[in-house]
């Protein structure tokens, strides 16, 4: 567990936040990027050890530092989002062992008694870059996270994307060459869709190594970037988001973006005629400002917002 000092005069109210993630669970205290009171992180086990341990953070953080005003939680998924529904606040059909149908935001906020906003960990990320990072002062933005799985979220209109449920953009299907790329896809649901193709795990099935340790010069970046940018030019067309910001542990070997600005120019092949794209593609898809930090200060965002009579779940 860590603690960091907080900032003087700060007025907001103190709220928790959750990133629930399918290995860790990034639980947090705080007012801000700048004004964090108490972080903590817990392996994702079972549901019930690992939601126990994170009510049992907040009650003793509330306890030492005064009242949570709200918890905000950005979950892996797919999750119910609708408010109303009998699932509201659920995991739904995730193929991790043991959280399917798991209840996420109820036994937090029985235990607290406060109120829980409850959103995607992309959607959840995405409102941390609008707020503090790479998406400040954006109407419509994406936000995709390429690791573990792949998914993403965003903001259109000031509000965050929701619709029948809630986007599931790793799961795209895109060209498949299977005489250039034989791999057959990761994906328990699809086979060779996006996250089958591109995301971490199929990385290392496909190469027999994890990203991390695959040199520049590997021939999986040039076929990633390809994926990647073939996504995106999906994206692009369908949402027309004034910038696509790009986290997840893959996207952090940097040399990636480069390879995928080239890609992605070339895909478009100028039918867009903004200067964004056409002048600046460095400046319009970019890393998130917030780091690995976007996911768990998205969730105290979701916190926050819930509270200014916003809450977009």
């Amino acid at each position: 567990m860590s603690t960091a000092r907080r900032d003087a005069g700060s007025e907001a109210p103190l709220c928790g936040a959750v990133e629930g993630g399918g290995t860790k669970f990034v639980c947090l205290v705080g007012r801000g990027p700048e004004d964090t009171l108490a972080e903590t992180r817990i392996a994702t086990t079972t549901p019930e050890a690992t939601l126990g341990q994170a009510v049992d953070f907040f009650k003793s953080q509330a306890a030492r530092l005064g009242p949570l005003a709200a918890v905000g939680i950005g979950s892996f998924g797919p999750v119910d989002v609708r408010a109303g529904s009998p699932s509201f606040g659920h995991i739904t059909s995730t193929p991790k062992p043991g959280w399917a149908d798991v209840d996420v935001a109820g036994p937090i906020r029985r235990a607290l008694g406060v109120p829980v906003a409850f959103d995607t960990d992309v959607n959840a990320a995405a409102l941390g870059e609008w707020r503090w990072g790479a998406a400040q002062g954006l109407d419509t933005f994406i936000y995709l996270t390429i690791g573990t799985g792949i998914g993403g979220g965003g903001l259109a209109g000031g509000q965050l994307l929701h619709g029948l449920v809630h986007p599931e953009m790793g799961h795209l299907r895109i060209p498949h060459d299977a005489a250039v790329d034989p791999f057959p896809g990761a994906c328990p649901f699809h086979g060779d869709c996006l996250e089958g193709l591109a995301s971490g795990p199929a990385l290392r099935a496909r190469w027999g190594q994890p990203a991390e340790t695959l040199p520049e010069g590997h021939a999986a970046w040039a076929l990633e970037a390809r994926y990647l940018a073939l996504a995106l030019v999906n994206l692009v067309c369908t949402l027309s988001p004034e910038r696509v910001v790009m986290g997840g542990g893959v996207m952090e070997r940097r040399h990636l973006f480069p390879l995928l600005h080239r890609e992605l120019t070339a895909l478009l092949n100028a039918y867009l005629r903004a200067p964004e794209i056409l002048e600046r593609i460095e400046g319009y898809v970019v890393p998130p400002a917030l780091g690995a930090r976007a996911g768990v200060l998205g969730a105290l965002a979701l916190a926050q917002r819930s509270l200014e009579g916003r809450s977009s779940v």
